[in-house]
């Protein structure tokens, strides 16, 4: 794949990003593209490596190891190397109709896993996908498909994040008429509402995607919340079939002394009235919780701290730190963490880039643990209460423990909680009658995506919990492909 010899030839390279204290002042994407020909040297890195590993999607130690839609990287990085830029396209929407999304937003596991980066840094497989398909869109290459016929059945998909969308796609593509619900004033879920700005552009990418569905058959309906606004048992009454896509939204609390203050608020309370007022109105409707001049406590870490990192500094905050619990991650792969796992190992994401570049130091703080909130007269926060933890083994199991005389205040007059998610919410799910596993989550089978109610199956965070962007699609493609499976006895959906 690619040349022979590129990766003796060209050293990994990535594009710049927009220099950090120039972009914290917009909410535009911070990404830039690289030429044609930069690209195709970073194709060119592609190994003939004879068992390619980053296509795998296989977990390892409970995370992806390669790609879980099992993209055909070697194959358009070999396509993009010899400039043939359509064939690349066609390669990449083989196994995953939205690259946009991924090349934007996915921690790019294939690259963890990337045979070269045994010895020398992996290819730049993210950036070549992201390039593919906005190369496309310039291009006008991606235009709408919709079904030559149709099946006669309706599909309803509840929920309009990634894997709601991948499943409409799938289902809309094999002939089906597909209805999806979403509680939101806009469609997208995490993509439009979870992810800000400058990370994923909500008009010039989500809705571009949005659209195109649109324009290929696809009926979104918003504002409607089903069990609320739709009765949950008209589902199956108006529809042949039901796909539940709408994620993992329980936040995880911190039920710690003073949490009952103002001024404390989940990451996705904050996320999603700072990018809804700036589509509404670009922040004049003043619709948002605000950091402007205020000092900023994020607890915990993950893409979901450093977006609230990195809004905070579009703000305006006075000072930011971000509280983690867990240890500081080494520079290297440690000896149990070795390749093709995803690699566990410290980075400086975009969010943390621009603290230091603000603030002069990366905002982390490892090791640490929130012991109380205080307040001052008014019932607002002011103090986080902290103290500094090891973990220590006991019986073989790992245990937190406090560091006496380790206390530590940090001023906060706003703290975003962004500690994960614990699963659906509970309201439809009991409507309807599903099962659930042990963690609260949907039951239905890994493949078979079917819930105990015929005619309904689960996908992405709702069955699996919280997880990736990418495994959501790929499990809306497989419960696209089972639900048609159920409905025409056969499918020819991969």
């Amino acid at each position: 794949m690619g040349k022979p010899t590129g990766f003796l030839d060209y050293p990994r390279e990535l594009p710049r990003h927009r220099i950090p204290l120039q972009r914290i002042n917009d909410w535009d994407e911070f990404h830039e593209h690289q030429s044609d020909e930069a690209l195709r040297r970073q194709g060119a890195r592609c190994m003939d490596c004879g068992v390619p590993f980053c296509h795998t999607g296989t977990l390892l130690e409970g995370m992806a190891s390669g790609c879980p839609i099992n993209n055909l990287i070697p194959e358009w990085n070999d396509l993009v190397y010899r400039g043939l830029w359509r064939e690349a396209l066609e390669r990449l929407h083989k196994t995953n109709n939205f690259p946009e999304f991924t090349g934007r937003v996915c921690p790019a596991p294939c690259e963890g896993s990337c045979v070269l980066g045994i010895s020398e840094p992996p290819v730049t497989i993210k950036n070549i996908e992201c390039s593919i398909i906005d190369k496309a869109f310039a291009e006008g290459w991606v235009q709408p498909e919709p079904p030559a016929f149709r099946t006669g059945k309706k599909v309803a998909v509840v929920g309009s994040g990634p894997a709601g969308l991948a499943a409409a796609a799938q289902l809309n593509k094999a002939g089906h008429w597909v209805t999806v619900f979403e509680r939101a004033d806009r469609i997208g879920g995490l993509l439009m509402y979870g992810i800000p700005n400058m990370k994923l552009d909500k008009k010039k990418v989500v809705e571009r995607r949005i659209q195109l569905m649109e324009a290929e058959g696809v009926r979104f309906i918003t504002n409607c919340e089903v069990g609320v606004h739709y009765p949950a048992e008209n589902l199956l009454k108006d529809f042949h079939a039901v796909i539940l896509a709408g994620g993992a939204t329980k936040p995880r609390d911190l039920p710690v002394p003073g949490r009952e203050l103002k001024g404390i608020h989940f990451a996705m309370e904050f996320l999603h009235a700072n990018t809804k007022s700036l589509l509404d109105s670009g922040h004049r409707d003043g619709n948002f919780i605000s950091a402007k001049d205020k000092d900023v406590v994020v607890i915990g870490g993950g893409d979901t701290g450093t977006d609230c990192v990195g809004t905070a500094l579009r703000h305006g905050c006075r000072s930011l730190v971000q509280l983690e619990i867990l240890p500081k991650p080494p520079l290297e792969r440690a000896p149990d963490n070795p390749w093709p796992q995803w690699p566990k190992v410290y980075k400086l994401d975009y969010g943390q880039e621009e603290a230091a570049a603000r603030f002069g130091t990366d905002p982390r703080t490892y090791l640490i643990n929130t012991k109380r909130f205080v307040g001052d007269d008014t019932g607002h926060v002011k103090e986080v209460h902290t103290v500094r933890i090891e973990w220590v083994k006991d019986n073989g199991k790992l245990q937190m423990r406090e560091i006496p005389g380790s206390d530590e205040v940090f001023p906060a007059q706003l703290v975003l909680l962004a500690m994960g998610f614990l699963g659906p919410e509970d309201q439809l799910l009991q409507k309807l009658g599903i099962e659930r596993d042990a963690r609260s989550n949907v039951k239905a089978e890994l493949g078979k995506f079917a819930t105990n109610i015929p005619g309904v199956f689960a996908a992405g965070d709702m069955r699996r919990g919280q997880s990736l962007v990418v495994w959501a699609i790929h499990e809306g493609r497989g419960a696209a492909r089972e639900c048609d499976r159920w409905l025409m006895g056969e499918t020819v959906l991969p």
